[in-house]
């Protein structure tokens, strides 16, 4: 699975949701409360298996979600990356 350049990064991220953080993307929600942010990341866990793609995940603050995205078989971003960022911000 090939690198994205910085430029393919920076193009793929302009008015998505998501940040960059060094060699990872990240974005972060906020849900009513504790219930509907597991669900949320329930629904996330079914994408990232069918895309045998994980992100890590941090819940806090009982309704805040924080998704970050990398390919760490490869030490930063790859297509599977933005794959399944679209796919998760289908979800939201």
């Amino acid at each position: 699975m090939a690198l994205l350049s910085d430029a393919e990064i920076e193009q793929r991220l302009a008015g998505a949701p998501w940040q960059r953080h060094g060699q990872t993307i990240v974005r972060d929600l906020q849900f009513p409360d504790f219930a509907g942010a597991i669900a949320f990341v329930n629904r996330v866990a079914v994408q990232a298996e069918e895309q045998n793609h994980h992100p890590d995940i941090l819940i806090h603050g009982w309704n805040k979600v924080r998704l970050t995205l990398s390919t760490h078989s490869q030490g930063s971003l790859t297509d599977a990356d933005f794959a399944l960022a679209e796919r998760i911000d289908r979800l939201v």
